[in-house]
């Protein structure tokens, strides 16, 4: 049997084993077969610990309930960290993923993660072609940024009443999107203040994306709608994101433990 956590970030939720001492059997396949709600364990992204690089605490793979692998999540960062200071009480953690070391810090209202220099340029994000970033030649005409994986993010004037299970996935598989995109429709309350929901490549609806919540703070910043620093309210809990003049972008929010538990791999497909 191979022991798990099941954690989630703001409602953005998490199976979590540990590959560290020895790879484990996963695939693609049994990845999402067991991030399936109805025949699995169920989740949004399936994260798997590995031993670190020189300069990290650990190496953190991500891979979407599809079994397609990520580049960067906000909320499972958050959550690897509180793992990591259970394990060694350290108030401080880098998790390295496959779009970098994230930084985190562990403090009272919450645990924050440097997320790193928001991407801008076109080839950042990446789009298929040179495009101004802040106004995609797309329905809905979006603004672009990477955060370690792509996002577009539509201002609406309703929330609540955006269509994001019909124009998400369209859009997600955009042709201006090579590797695809997380879709966020957000609806600015304030200058310090956002409301957000995201569709999410690879996963669909969720209710939270840490990663989406900083790419709407910071593309309203740069069309002008808020300031460098905001509360992202989503459906499952709010973040609170910032946009440091030096580009890194700092997102800090909630980790909870839902359950621990075991599981056989071999009952799941190859």
């Amino acid at each position: 049997m191979t022991s798990f956590l099941k954690m989630h970030g703001a409602g953005n939720d998490f199976i979590i084993m540990d590959a560290r001492a020895a790879p484990l059997p996963l695939s693609p396949r049994r990845i999402a077969a067991l991030s399936d709600r109805r025949t699995g364990i169920g989740c949004d992204q399936f994260i798997t610990l590995e031993a670190p690089p020189a300069g990290a605490d650990v190496f953190m793979r991500i891979h979407n309930s599809d079994g397609t692998e990520a580049g960067a999540c906000g909320n499972a960062t958050r959550c690897v960290a509180d793992v990591l200071h259970g394990e060694s009480g350290a108030g401080q953690v880098v998790i390295r993923t496959i779009a970098g070391p994230l930084p985190a810090t562990i403090g009272s209202d919450g645990i924050t993660v440097d997320m790193g220099p928001a991407g801008l340029r076109w080839s950042d994000v990446p789009l298929a072609r040179e495009v101004d970033t802040l106004s995609l030649p797309i329905a809905g005409s979006p603004a672009a940024v990477s955060i370690g994986n792509p996002h577009a993010t539509l201002f609406v004037d309703d929330v609540a009443a955006a269509p994001v299970t019909t124009l998400g996935p369209l859009l997600e598989y955009d042709p201006i999107f090579p590797r695809q995109a997380n879709i966020g429709f957000a609806q600015v309350l304030a200058p310090d203040r956002i409301r957000l929901r995201v569709w999410e490549r690879g996963a669909g609806l969720t209710r939270a994306c840490g990663s989406g919540a900083c790419a709407a703070l910071v593309n309203a910043h740069r069309r002008g709608l808020t300031g460098r620093r905001a509360v992202v309210e989503m459906e499952g809990g709010a973040l609170t994101i910032a946009w440091r003049a030096d580009g890194h972008v700092l997102m800090t929010g909630p980790a909870c433990l839902a359950f621990h538990g075991s599981v056989d791999l071999s009952t799941y497909p190859a």
